[in-house]
């Protein structure tokens, strides 16, 4: 056997416990910084393997250290933190928490983007690592990160200083699970998952009377002529080889039918592969807004908020070719190259800060029959519930299998057979 099959060999052993800690998370999901409970769960596990544990980084960030020996330090990363979605999956262990977002309002709180899955997936690979630690000779930092659904939960740990904290890590590893075949892994080279930036964009008008619209100057065609405007940044400003993505969320204006108002706000989302693309698109919509609002003789100058902003997934080929062999050896044809997504990840803020490489990849979450059923119907992107859907809903196993057994064979392309 070799050192991956014989760590991998207690994998049976603790399938009852990851089970019931994954329905457990599920059931008891907490917001972006508020992952109180989790921390605690997570650090105590931690501590029950031998780990040396540090908790409180960034505000409930954990990390555990288990030092076996020279060779590699090998971080791998899981997120802990829920969205404000109301649960509808049926499940027998279905959230129906309701907690507070930062704005104050009490809100319903689901796991509906698989980081109960990425938690007990780590502390199932933080388990076996330490259970075979006779196999092999290096590092393992298990890092859990609060906050990825708001993209500032990786830059509070290390604005924290969780540099300093660390030993000197060689590369960083994650994964996330995602609407596709349960039991298959999928890896990218280079840009994998889009730069993100969210923006509140406030314009300003001058209400009347909806009798009176000669007195008004009124934001609500303002920002309805903004709207159909920005359509053209993708379309004729960046080059048709370059994926992009320019969505308006939301629009808020007025709160009665005769009632012109004096401002509208409108929230937009970008994604971009590329700091030029980004930047341009970001432009843009600048030049656009400011010139509608005077093209409307608006009263006051625009307002621009950018807030939500994620770093682009750019996976390094080296790090990412010694994974995708490794994966290709074990899972064999359950291991594909992944194309890339518009999704975003803040994860890279950790690497990155500490200058390091890394990859990031995917793991199945759907039962595979289903997802067979829906692919030959064509109606996967109707059948098939996504990511912060509030039926997103992976299947235990074998995701959980999986997810644990790719933490575990990713470390162990780095770290050093015993010996």
């Amino acid at each position: 056997m070799t050192a991956t099959d014989t760590v991998l060999s207690g994998l049976s052993a603790i399938r009852d416990w990851q089970q019931d800690c994954y329905r457990d998370l599920h059931r008891h999901p907490e917001l972006s910084h508020q992952e109180f409970g989790t921390a605690r769960k997570v650090a105590d596990r931690l501590g029950g393997l031998g780990y040396q544990v540090h908790d409180g980084i960034g505000g409930t960030g954990v990390f555990g250290v288990l030092d076996n020996g020279p060779g590699a330090v090998v971080l791998l990363r899981a997120d802990m933190d829920a969205l404000p979605v109301a649960e509808d999956t049926g499940l027998d262990y279905a959230s129906t928490v309701r907690g507070t977002d930062r704005d104050g309002h009490e809100v319903p709180v689901m796991h509906a983007c698989g980081h109960d899955v990425h938690v007990t997936a780590l502390l199932g690979a933080a388990q076996l690592l330490a259970d075979g630690a006779d196999q092999w000779r290096g590092t393992v930092v298990a890092l859990f990160q609060p906050a990825e659904e708001t993209a500032d939960g990786a830059r509070a740990m290390v604005d924290d200083g969780l540099a300093d904290a660390l030993p000197a890590v060689d590369v960083a590893l994650g994964q996330h699970v995602l609407p596709l075949p349960a039991g298959m892994v999928g890896t990218h080279s280079g840009p994998f998952l889009a730069a993100a930036d969210s923006m509140r964009i406030t314009v300003h008008g001058r209400g009347a009377h909806g009798s009176m619209p000669q007195s008004s100057v009124d934001p609500v065609v303002l920002a309805a002529m903004i709207v159909v405007r920005l359509q053209t940044v993708v379309s004729r400003e960046v080059a048709p080889v370059e994926p992009a993505v320019l969505t308006v969320g939301s629009i808020q204006s007025g709160s009665k039918s005769n009632v012109i108002p004096d401002r509208a706000v409108l929230q937009l989302n970008i994604r971009t592969y590329s700091d030029q693309t980004r930047t341009t698109i970001l432009d843009a919509i600048r030049r656009i807004v400011t010139a509608e609002c005077a093209a409307s003789g608006s009263p006051r100058e625009p307002e621009f908020e950018l807030f939500d902003r994620f770093p682009l997934t750019d996976n390094d080929l080296d790090a990412t070719s010694r994974v995708h062999e490794a994966f290709a050896a074990f899972f064999g044809d359950n291991c594909w190259e992944m194309p890339q997504g518009a999704a975003s990840e803040d994860f890279s803020e950790i690497p990155k800060a500490l200058g390091v490489p890394y990859t990031y990849w995917g793991v199945g979450g759907i039962d595979g029959a289903a997802f067979g059923r829906a692919a030959e119907a064509g109606r996967v992107e109707q059948d098939i519930p996504v990511n912060h859907s509030p039926k997103f809903a992976p299947v235990i196993q074998p995701t959980l299998d999986t997810a644990t057994e790719a933490l575990v064979v990713a470390a162990l392309a780095w770290l050093a057979p015993a010996g």
